[in-house]
């Protein structure tokens, strides 16, 4: 499998566990092992807000691309970020910058 992906300035967040062909994307599972060979399901056919584009099978590797939020100021790595090649099965290291650290009250006594 190759996942690119394209990061969009967004405050929800996205899981994505591998199982084989399977990918289940928050929750939600979705099956491309019965895509042939050489065939393409077009942008937009699979419902599903988080892949952007079509999802590709091409020598046997299923190719697509899948949405990858981000806080109003990513990292070069986030904004930018490089394919996953043949990713192993389980939870997927997509890209994402660390929460922010809640600021700490300050109390001042008058």
């Amino acid at each position: 499998m190759r996942i690119s992906f394209s990061p969009q300035r967004r405050d929800d967040g996205l899981t994505v566990i591998k199982s084989g062909d399977i990918l289940t994307i928050n929750g939600e599972a979705f099956d491309f092992s019965e895509l042939p060979d050489g065939a393409t399901i077009p942008t937009g056919e699979v419902p599903c807000e988080w892949i952007a584009g079509p999802v590709e099978r091409i020598d046997g590797v299923i190719h697509l691309t899948l949405v990858t939020p981000h806080g109003p100021d990513p990292s070069q790595a986030v904004a930018f970020p490089g394919p996953l090649m043949d990713p192993p099965d389980g939870i997927l290291d997509t890209p994402r910058d660390p929460e922010p650290a809640e600021e700490e009250a300050i109390n001042v006594e008058a």
